[in-house]
């Protein structure tokens, strides 16, 4: 794991830890853990976090030591790391020799700096997408996802999705059930997929509390109803062109596309926490037909819901 100066430090001991207790909870079943951890930095002297906290780090490791998973941390030092030669260098040479390479929220900068996501997809905080995208203009940003896997190289969203990398990693290395035990024992309640967005809808929704917040409030209480413009409309008091307008500004999205994001969150809640036959929270959720929310599953998550439930509920 790289830590530099302002690193943020929840995507160093976010990751850490979950790899830490991976090695626990296999060495309780009587084997050896799987993971040898080492924090590193320039110089060796270790890192202190943008939260005022100093990390012990080793130093940089050199070319011929064996490295399995490099990772990249981010936080507002990641910028300035981006530039530093000998970090990014370091980077370049190190993730050439490991068998995969990972970064947390804007540790994607020095991948991209390095040129190891040319051409490939990409993750970071959502704040820093247009930034990440205007500067590396090879890199194929995704501001939705909470991590993304492309080949060898995944990248993550900002702060706790690092957490969700770092169990995707340990899946894949050692199964789900290892993984989901890790998340139990963390009280990390959910497993989240990779394609889930990176806020709730109703989060995206907020900054339009004051308008719209009743009318939110009703919608999650209707999901099932005809939620079509008109009705909607009706409801805010307003006329169509007039509803779609003003919605679109103070939200950043069209009317049907925040429904279609509410009905689906309540459908992920529904799939994940109880055992409702797929076609009824179809119905309950308002999509109408399993074939319908199915289309929406594939489109914003890349999953079926059947998919979905059998991978991401304990």
């Amino acid at each position: 794991m790289l830590t530099y100066p302002a690193v943020q430090l929840l995507d160093v001991t976010g990751p850490v830890q979950v790899f830490a207790s991976a090695n626990d909870i296999v060495a309780d079943a009587g084997s050896a853990p799987p993971y040898l951890l080492r924090v590193v930095a320039q110089g060796g002297e270790g890192a202190t976090a943008s939260a005022g906290v100093t990390l012990a780090a080793g130093p940089l490791t050199q070319g011929g030591e064996a490295l399995d998973t490099l990772l990249v941390a981010g936080g507002e030092g990641a910028e300035a790391a981006a530039e530093n030669p000998v970090l990014v260098d370091w980077v370049r040479e190190r993730a050439a020799r490991a068998r995969r390479i990972a970064s947390v929220c804007t540790g994607a900068f020095l991948l991209a700096a390095a040129g190891l996501l040319d051409g490939r997809r990409a993750a970071t905080h959502w704040k820093y997408c247009a930034k990440l995208a205007q500067r590396f203009p090879a890199v194929r940003v995704e501001p939705d996802p909470i991590f993304v896997r492309d080949g060898p190289v995944w990248t993550s969203a900002g702060v706790t999705a690092g957490i969700d990398l770092a169990l995707a990693l340990v899946e894949e290395d050692l199964g789900r059930s290892v993984a989901l035990a890790v998340a139990r024992y963390l009280v990390v309640f959910l497993k989240r997929p990779g394609g889930q967005a990176q806020f709730s809808a109703a989060l995206a929704l907020q900054a339009a509390e004051d308008t719209f917040g009743a009318l939110h409030a009703w919608i999650n209480e209707h999901l099932a109803d005809d939620l079509s413009l008109s009705v909607l409309a009706d409801r805010a008091g307003m006329s169509e062109r007039s509803f779609s307008r003003h919605y679109a500004q103070a939200t950043g999205q069209t009317p049907a596309r925040a429904i279609e994001r509410l009905r689906m969150e309540a459908a992920r809640r529904l799939l994940s926490e109880t055992r409702t036959p797929v076609k009824r929270i179809a119905q309950r959720c308002g999509f109408g037909s399993e074939e319908t929310m199915r289309r929406s599953f594939l489109r914003l998550l890349t999953v079926t819901p059947q998919d979905y439930r059998s991978r991401f509920t304990f």
